[in-house]
């Protein structure tokens, strides 16, 4: 009996979810192989998904399971015009305007196959895939959190000996697991956060052990990461189960349950020195930087309304089309400069709009906050029928699909699986996304 079934065998398209499977793995492991399986391929691995998504897409469309709806139609229409513009009447070239259309040409897309064909069985099975992952990813960083920059575990993409690890408190440095950079570390323990609040309200869907065990493994990985972004995309899932029983009492049972059991388990791990001084660590680097950056304020909402503002009041000289596709990602910069910098603007909002210009770049925006109002709508929908597991997936959906920084590989991977995974957890909803949309 295998520990974890990804798809069943008589399934019309197991073809198809095994290969968003390998996205997802790839999402995960994809670092591992930069880093330290194929360093000298780190270049080309930095893509390795992108024919993957080629082929989901078009294995999808002649199994009739391409969704044709305005969101995906409108993504890869101004991917098109995007492309044309940047080689026209923007930087002029090629292989930089490729790697910024890919974003809107090909994962973009790849959200609604999978949403169209992941069934909400395939979310759960996903979900407790993210579980198990977590355990032995929290050992890694717990060891990578003690051991030097010059330690293996510790070795930056293409073998770098200097260190993958970004820079903390205390003389600390966050560590990024298996991912090329720190953000992937960020983004995973975020989505192992709303999936394991919803196991603890439906436990019934998991094994007992393998729920308690990822509980300590997020524990631990919150003053681990050093990340105040972890931190606080777990208090928002939180929220969102603290809304779940407000508007359906029924689950607090489950929700004083999972309590005590968390507080259990972070009684056992006070007692643990690894966790003491990880967690010294974090509150120092917590509040050093809420000082700089004024506070909660500053953190939550300066980062996420902020951006949208800054993006169009900062403009200046910005030309209407923009200065071209994938100016703003880092291999943009590497290809045109041959330095890696933020040419544009380090956010995503702002990169938009200084790659595509206001017209379009607004547009791009608008569509993604649009489909994840439509989403939200269609969440509340389920939760008020008694289904809280889209609910909980938009606790974290909120915040990468609207403004992930998609110019980097992997939070591109988390927007697409996550906005993926919403879609698919809606069921017989999502065909109501489709005929609305």
């Amino acid at each position: 009996m295998p520990l974890l079934k990804l798809v069943e065998k008589n399934d019309p398209y197991r073809f198809l979810k095994l290969g968003l499977w390998a996205y997802f793995f790839l999402l995960i492991f994809e670092g591992a192989l930069r880093k330290w399986l194929l360093p000298g391929l780190s270049a080309p691995l930095l893509v390795v998904r992108d024919p993957l998504a080629l082929w989901l897409l078009i294995t999808a469309l002649r199994q009739g399971k391409f969704p044709q709806i305005s969101y995906s139609n409108t993504f890869i229409a101004l991917g098109i015009i995007g492309m044309g513009t940047a080689l026209i009447w923007g930087h002029g070239n090629l292989a930089v305007a490729a790697f910024g259309a890919r974003i809107l040409l090909l994962h973009f897309p790849l959200i609604f196959v999978m949403g169209n064909v992941f069934d909400r069985e395939d979310v759960v099975r996903m979900g407790k895939a993210t579980l198990l992952i977590a355990i032995p990813m929290t050992i890694l960083i717990a060891l990578q959190f003690y051991s030097p920059q010059s330690a293996w575990v510790n070795r930056g993409v293409g073998g770098d000996l200097e260190g993958a690890g970004f820079r903390g408190a205390m003389g600390f440095y966050r560590p990024p697991g298996t991912f090329s950079f720190t953000n992937g570390n960020s983004l995973f323990y975020s989505m192992v956060g709303c999936f394991l609040i919803y196991f603890w309200l439906n436990p019934g869907e998991i094994k007992k052990i393998l729920l308690i065990a990822a509980t300590a493994c997020l524990l631990v990985a919150v003053p681990l990461s050093i990340s105040r972004t972890l931190f606080f995309s777990v208090g928002i899932s939180v929220v969102f189960a603290v809304f779940t029983i407000l508007q359906k009492p029924q689950y607090i049972t489950q929700l004083i349950v999972g309590g005590v059991g968390i507080v259990m388990v972070l009684l056992v791990l006070s007692q643990v020195e690894i966790f003491q001084s990880a967690t010294e660590v974090f509150t120092a680097r917590f509040t050093n930087a809420s000082n700089t950056e004024g506070g909660l304020e500053g953190t939550l909402v300066e980062r996420y309304l902020g951006g949208l503002i800054a993006s169009v009041t900062e403009t200046g000289n910005l030309p209407f089309l923009g200065y071209g596709m994938g100016l703003g990602t880092n291999v943009g910069s590497m290809l045109l400069t041959g330095e890696r910098s933020f040419l544009i603007s380090e956010g995503e909002w702002g990169r938009l709009i200084g790659e595509m210009g206001v017209l379009m770049g607004l547009a791009i925006i608008i569509i993604r906050l649009a489909l994840c109002g439509h989403i939200f709508l269609l969440s509340l929908k389920k939760l008020q029928m008694g289904d809280v597991l889209p609910w909980m997936l938009l606790s974290f959906g909120l915040l990468i699909v609207p403004q992930g920084q998609c110019a980097q590989p992997t939070a591109l991977g988390f927007c697409t699986i996550m906005g993926g995974l919403m879609i698919a957890s809606l069921q017989r909803q999502k065909v109501e996304l489709e005929t609305k949309s």
